[in-house]
């Protein structure tokens, strides 16, 4: 239904498309951009009501951790380590933030955690499959 939101959970990275396009057009370091091909990233999200603890796991034991609230400016990490103030707002079920240099929806849809991120018109996906 819409306007509930069930983010809570654990997702593991199941597959995305234009990755190379978009890290190209954000700028991110080379070393970076190999770390990140088909990264088995595992996302935990805790929501409780309109604050979100949003963690990624990456191989290796790297996690990034971005603590917000929805409608207030929080301080939020890119997946390059740049930290930055956005504020998240929820719009038709679909969390929305604008990062430093991209545009980044996130939604539940059939299940799975449903990342697009958005850059100069190169659209990134990342599906991830619930595990827990």
């Amino acid at each position: 239904p819409k306007g509930t939101m069930a983010f809570t959970g654990k997702y593991e990275f199941e597959g995305d498309d234009n990755y190379d396009a978009f890290v190209q057009k954000i700028g991110l370091p080379s070393d970076k951009v190999e770390m990140g091909r088909n990264c088995k990233i595992v996302t935990e999200v805790v929501q409780n009501g309109n604050d979100f603890t949003w963690t990624q796991h990456f191989p290796g034991g790297r996690t990034t951790t971005n603590t917000f609230s929805v409608g207030k400016e929080a301080d939020l990490e890119t997946m390059g380590g740049k930290k930055f103030k956005a504020t998240v707002k929820l719009e038709d079920g679909k969390l929305v933030a604008d990062f430093p240099n991209y545009h980044h929806t996130t939604e539940i849809s059939g299940g799975k955690l449903v990342e697009i991120s958005t850059c100069a018109g190169v659209v990134y996906k990342r599906t991830s499959k619930k595990i827990a």
